[in-house]
């Protein structure tokens, strides 16, 4: 009898249009991160949840969990999987990180595994330097190269996120051989490579790099962008320095859920959270973190999910 009662409950909401509409969500939120605490993903996704918990928000609180491993897949491949898709469990995606993965293959998900939400940030790639190298411009550190093939080590997130895409476009554009690493931790232990003196550069985020050069622990060298970013606005791109390198690397952050959760979930969210991305409390954290804010709806995202694939496709191939 109770199998029946069920079975009928869940039939007239699928006609009412929905379970969760009404009272999702009532109960708090998860939210995955596929890397490290104290990285800029984990940074930026606890400012753009901080006020979740507000009535004009979901009105309930977003807590952070991070799954890192393997440049995110770890994370990834445990949210397209094992993740329930009911809206409690939501992710922070990384683009063009598990799209390029994806497109390598090797991994239990693709850009159809996932349904975006909104996207908060657009984070470009930089290459840097200890504060005390003798490198001073991207200049020196490809002269270094050329005389020194495959012996300028420099550290990344992880394979086929954006910095090894940048890190590949870099030694294609200059002709060089580099030693690019992957450091386990995302970009936060990449940038303590660096800092530390254990590899003899990085690329890395612009967001964690201008906290470090806040700090004076580095120097940043170009941005793997087609323009100058006003959080530095000293710094040339890789173009202005003679290197043809666009914008393919930059790190666009946002929410996603699971492919399958009920569409009335989603349109909430969809509608709630860009709002929640766009409350001046958190763009005045985001900005005084040095993180880049780039708001887009749902649609949006769809659009831009499906351009950066093709983008992808096109470059990986090439390289």
């Amino acid at each position: 009898m109770k199998k029946l009662l069920a079975g009928a409950a869940m039939a007239l909401m699928t006609l009412t249009g929905g379970a969760y509409a009404g009272d999702y969500p009532d109960r708090p939120v998860m939210m995955m991160v596929s890397y490290g605490a104290g990285g800029a993903t984990d940074f930026q996704a606890r400012i753009v949840t901080m006020t979740a918990g507000n009535e004009d928000a979901l009105g309930m609180p977003i807590a952070i969990i991070n799954k890192p491993g393997a440049g995110g897949r770890v994370g990834w491949n445990w949210f397209a999987t094992q993740a329930e898709a009911d809206g409690y469990t939501l992710a922070a995606y990384n683009i063009p990180h598990f799209i390029a993965q994806s497109i390598k293959g090797g991994v239990d998900y693709s850009a159809d595994s996932f349904e975006p939400i909104a996207n908060w940030g657009a984070d470009p790639a930089v290459f840097v330097v200890a504060a005390d190298s003798p490198m001073n411009s991207m200049e020196d550190a490809l002269a270094y190269a050329k005389e020194n093939p495959g012996k300028l080590t420099f550290s990344g997130a992880g394979l086929f996120v954006g910095h090894h895409i940048a890190a590949l476009q870099l030694e294609k554009a200059a002709g060089v051989k580099m030693a690019y690493i992957p450091t386990k931790g995302g970009g936060a232990a990449a940038m303590k490579a660096v800092i530390a003196g254990d590899v003899l550069a990085g690329v890395n985020n612009l967001s964690d790099a201008f906290r470090a050069r806040e700090a004076g622990n580095v120097k940043i060298l170009g941005v793997f962008d087609l323009e100058r970013n006003e959080f530095l606005p000293d710094v040339p791109t890789m173009k202005e320095q003679g290197l043809d390198i666009d914008n393919a690397s930059v790190n666009f952050r946002g929410i996603m859920v699971p492919k399958g959760t009920p569409q009335d979930v989603i349109d909430k969210l969809a509608a709630t959270v860009p709002e929640m991305f766009a409350n001046a409390k958190v763009a005045g954290k985001m900005k005084a973190g040095g993180s880049p804010m780039h708001i887009m709806t749902r649609n949006e995202v769809k659009e831009m999910w499906a351009a950066r694939e093709a983008t992808l496709k096109e470059l990986l191939a090439g390289l």
